[in-house]
């Protein structure tokens, strides 16, 4: 049995070109689903209690912590990612499961 922890990739977003923001989620989706990412909310509807309000929240599991953050650093989502530069506010952070 593995002592390998999923991991969470959060990211808080307001998108301010949506144009060029869904470039980015076409090509974004399929490298997140290259590296092992499951989507488990995508811009749902939220409540926001504290902090900053960003409209759009997503998170997707991977199956550990190296393998979300080597999707970050891959070609394919640095591909995707040039186009929500500039068009979107964003925060990410990835996290591990307890």
């Amino acid at each position: 049995m593995s002592d390998t922890k999923s991991a969470l990739w959060i990211a808080h977003v307001k998108v301010t070109d949506a144009e060029a923001y869904g470039r980015y989620a076409a090509l974004a989706g399929p490298a997140i689903a290259a590296h092992g990412g499951v989507f488990l909310a995508r811009g749902g509807r939220y409540v926001q209690l504290e902090g900053n309000d960003r409209p759009r929240n997503v998170v997707a599991r991977f199956p550990s912590l190296e393998a979300a953050v080597a999707c970050y650093h891959s070609a394919e989502y640095q591909a995707a990612l040039a186009h929500a530069k500039g068009a979107s506010e964003r925060d990410l952070m990835v996290v591990e499961e307890a």
